[in-house]
């Protein structure tokens, strides 16, 4: 999921220097939402992790 933000990213950054401003604000836009939700998602798993790792350490 980092990658289609870095993709994003890049795309608009391409199309902010062609001129095409519609294109690349909404480029950025889904850039920024998926690296919100990567980031999300990061946080959550690495929170499930910790307590996964809590589990086992009482058994």
């Amino acid at each position: 999921m980092l990658s289609w933000s870095l993709f994003f990213f890049i795309f608009a950054l391409i199309a902010a220097v062609f001129g095409f401003g519609g294109i690349a604000a909404a480029s950025a836009g889904i850039a920024k939402i998926l690296f919100f939700v990567f980031i999300t998602l990061f946080v959550v798993s690495l929170l499930f992790r910790l307590t996964k790792k809590g589990d086992e350490a009482l058994n």
